[in-house]
C-alpha cells in the first residue's frame, strides 16, 4: 500500500522506519502460532506452549538451504534451535500397544493455514532422519516472527527441506493408517 502512494528514496526510507507489524503480510499475522497440540494416538495428549518446548531436550542445527519441490532455494537458515519431533512424541507416549502398532502409524504436523506434512514412525525412531526433524522456535539466532509463527518444523535432512517445512505449526496428530 505504502510503495503505490510514494516513489524513490522517501518510500524506501519509510518502509525501512515502519514498525515490524507493517513488514509482515496480513496473512502471516493471522497465521500466527501459538501453541502446539499433540494428539491422536498418545497416551497423555499435550498443549505446548513455548515456554513448554524450551524445557524439553534442546536441538540444533546450522545452516540449511530451504528447497522448494522444483529444487530452487526459498531461503536459507544460517542456525535453528528447537526440539527433535520424536521428543515431543516421547513426551506423549505413543500408544502403540500391539508388537507391529507402530509400523503402522503416521505423525502429521499441521499448521494454521491448513498445510500438513506427514512423517512415519520408521523416518522418526529408526532411520537418520528422526535426528533431523526439528520443532523449532529460533532461527538465525533469534525468536521466529510472524512469517514463521511462533513455532515452525524442519525436516533438515530431507533432500528438498521446503516440502516438509512447517511454518505457523500448531498441531501433530499421530494416526493408525491400518489395523
Amino acid at each position: 500500500m505504502l510503495k503505490t502512494i510514494f516513489t524513490g528514496f522517501a518510500a524506501a526510507s519509510l518502509l525501512a522506519a515502519a514498525p515490524a507489524a507493517w513488514a509482515a503480510p496480513a496473512a502471516a499475522r493471522d497465521n500466527m502460532s501459538h501453541a502446539l497440540a499433540v494428539t491422536g494416538m498418545v497416551e497423555t495428549p499435550l498443549t505446548l506452549t513455548l515456554a513448554d518446548l524450551r524445557k524439553l531436550p534442546p536441538a540444533s542445527g546450522g545452516e540449511i538451504a530451504v528447497t522448494r519441490h522444483n529444487g530452487d532455494k526459498a531461503e536459507t537458515i544460517t542456525s535453528y534451535k528447537g526440539v527433535r519431533l520424536r521428543d515431543i512424541l516421547d513426551k506423549a507416549v505413543l500408544d502403540a500397544p500391539g508388537h507391529n502398532d507402530v509400523k503402522k502409524i503416521a505423525i502429521i504436523a499441521s499448521a494454521t493455514d491448513g498445510y500438513a506434512v506427514v512423517f512415519s514412525w520408521g523416518e522418526l525412531y529408526n532411520s537418520p532422519a528422526g535426528e533431523g526433524i526439528i520443532v523449532y522456535y529460533e532461527k538465525n539466532g533469534k525468536a521466529l516472527d510472524d512469517n514463521d509463527g511462533e513455532i515452525a518444523l524442519i525436516s533438515a535432512q530431507d533432500i528438498r527441506t521446503g516440502p516438509r517445512h512447517v511454518k505457523w505449526l500448531n498441531g501433530i496428530e499421530v494416526r493408525k493408517l491400518v489395523e
